[in-house]
């Protein structure tokens, strides 16, 4: 338990310092001190969320700034050093993305502490999933089975909240967010969007009434989020239908 302990304070001096990177490293090694008699309990999961959030985070904006930059008019060794430092930052993205999800398939999701913790690790399988399809050409002949895959792990949780966790539950309204945002970007499908995010946000309203205070500012500010997306979607929609109706 000493050892434990220890791992796990290591990980948090490394977010205190930004040390994202070694951050994972001592995550990494906290999961292999677990054990199913005690896995993970939510200060390790939220913090195993922040340290592989971050380091792919800051990978997957890299990622969007070369592939721009891609698209403009570039010199012929300005567009192939582009194009190696992109390769990079997808070979970093695919073994990070890949170590996660080794680890949650073969430990985490396994062997959660409880139900809530199996929606977070399904969420987190389809989110790390998700942010390989991104990178995907779309002629990539496994991107269909990582959009498979995504819409499975974020089908499995959203069907186990739906069930076990209140309407209001950050955790159910957090995997709505990621999941809606998953058909919108990924399923190019923003029927299945909005319809997602109207339904989550309207069934948080009606549970608001007597939350405790902690939870209630975590809810809000999701629903916020889902609110924003569905705003932004709806009126997307509407220009299309606009546009169709001119042609």
């Amino acid at each position: 338990m000493a050892s434990r302990d220890l791992t796990k304070a290591k990980a948090k001096w490394c977010e205190h310092a930004e040390r994202y990177d070694d951050m994972v490293k001592e995550m990494t090694s906290l999961i292999s001190l677990s054990s199913k008699d005690e896995p993970l309990d939510e200060e390790e999961r939220n913090l195993l969320s922040v340290a592989y959030k971050n380091v792919v985070g800051s990978r997957r904006s890299s990622w969007r700034v070369l592939n721009a930059k891609l698209g403009e008019d570039l010199k012929d060794r300005q567009k192939v050093v582009c194009e190696t430092m992109k390769r990079r930052v997808e070979t970093e993205l695919q073994t990070l993305c890949g170590d996660i999800l080794k680890l949650l398939n073969e430990n985490l999701i396994p062997n959660p502490e409880n139900v809530a913790a199996k929606i977070f690790f399904l969420k987190m399988k389809g989110d790390y999933h998700r942010y390989m399809v991104e990178i995907c050409s779309e002629t990539a002949p496994h991107r269909a089975a990582l959009i498979k895959n995504a819409e499975n792990a974020y089908q499995e949780a959203l069907d186990i909240a739906n069930d076990k966790l209140p309407p209001t539950s950050p955790i159910r309204l957090g995997l709505a967010l990621n999941y809606s945002v998953f058909f919108y970007e990924i399923k190019a499908s923003p029927t299945e969007a909005c319809d997602l995010a109207k339904k989550s946000f309207d069934e948080a309203i009606e549970g608001l009434e007597g939350v405790p205070e902690d939870v209630y500012k975590d809810s809000t500010l999701i629903m916020q989020l889902l609110r924003d997306n569905l705003t932004l979607w709806k009126s997307e929609l509407e220009d299309d239908e606009e546009e169709q109706e001119d042609n």
